[in-house]
């Protein structure tokens, strides 16, 4: 049964649920589930299979390289939280916090990110609390925070870059800035490193998650471990499916943008797209470019308008047209990997 959260109680007791899926979808889904249905502090330590996760606020496209992202079959899911985007793997462990407390009272990065400041000090490692919600080591960012507001409750979660693999970092979030123009927050990216370069003797992740669940036992008495039920489960495969698993949630909730990119081939010459997306769609496009063509492109241009701007649903309104009869020699993958 759900649990049905008093707003009026007084809650001293910490519950560290054992989390084990590496799944993005479900994780960030349990994450609401325990907000929105315990009454109960928690706190949780998890890991993502590799993923980019965006910030709520976040266009989506404008943070990813997208090729690169189809390419090596990376899921991109959004938080409830705001803030930048972020690259996750293996190597990177995160932690959650969930708390009820006053209304003036819940927003504090200094307080959920102390626990994890404690145990790098005790792993002999000097780490800071730098800027507004970030982490460091010798001004090297480990842990990007962000926080969200539901209720008279909070969540604070955080990520912990403990061996993860920089390249794939670098490249997954390698987006192209000159292709949209929106009002989305922007990520900033900062130098970073891996917790594990600065210990005195090696560890895994896994025992550092163990490390960090020992501290927190030690610094909340009361705390006490606990699995999700089969019940639990059972609700947020719901919320994976109805929520976090869905293009309308990850990509179509991003902010309006004008999205243009120009496509240069041998064959058909150069072709530029000018998109206006609101709500995940296409509302206005232009196509421009020196292309041949035997029939007007007007008619392409009105095919996709009110189109999800995504690929299944641009082929899927592509589907009675013939291509090459309005872009000479160009295929039908070609033109669609233009407009992203």
């Amino acid at each position: 049964m759900t649990r049905i959260i008093n707003f009026a109680a007084k809650f001293t007791k910490m519950l560290i649920i054992n989390r084990h899926n590496t799944d993005p979808c479900f994780n960030l889904a349990t994450e609401e589930y325990v907000l929105k249905n315990f009454e109960e502090d928690s706190f949780m330590l998890w890991r993502n299979a590799p993923s980019i996760i965006v910030g709520k606020h976040q266009n989506t496209l404008a943070e990813i390289n997208v090729d690169y992202v189809k390419k090596n079959n990376i899921p991109v899911v959004r938080r409830l939280s705001g803030g930048g985007a972020v690259f996750h793997d293996l190597g990177n462990l995160n932690f959650t916090f969930i708390r009820t407390g006053m209304e003036n009272s819940l927003i504090d990065f200094r307080k959920y990110t102390e626990p994890i400041l404690e145990v790098m000090l005790k792993l002999g490692i000097a780490a800071r609390f730098e800027g507004r919600n970030d982490l460091t080591i010798n001004g090297m960012k480990f842990s990007g925070n962000a926080e969200h507001i539901w209720k008279n409750r909070v969540l604070h979660h955080g990520t912990l870059l403990f061996s993860a693999h920089m390249p794939d970092l670098a490249q997954a979030l390698n987006a192209d800035p000159l292709k949209f123009s929106d009002k989305a927050v922007k990520s900033v990216r900062s130098r970073v490193t891996n917790i594990s370069e600065h210990l005195n003797k090696p560890m895994n992740v896994l025992q550092f998650a163990a490390l960090i669940q020992e501290h927190i036992l030690e610094k909340y008495p009361d705390a006490r471990m606990i699995e999700l039920s089969a019940v639990d489960h059972e609700k947020i495969y719901e919320l994976v499916r109805s929520k976090y698993n869905t293009w309308e949630w990850n990509f179509g909730y991003s902010p309006n943008y004008n999205f243009k990119k120009v496509v240069r081939t041998e064959k058909s010459g150069t072709i530029e797209f000018d998109l206006d997306v609101h709500n995940g769609k296409i509302q206005h496009m232009k196509i421009f470019g020196d292309y041949f063509s035997r029939f007007d492109t007007d008619e392409i241009e009105s095919a996709l308008t009110g189109v999800g701007h995504q690929e299944s649903s641009i082929r899927e309104a592509l589907e009675p047209y013939k291509i090459d009869d309005y872009f000479t020699n160009l295929t039908l993958d070609e033109f669609i990997e233009g407009m992203f």
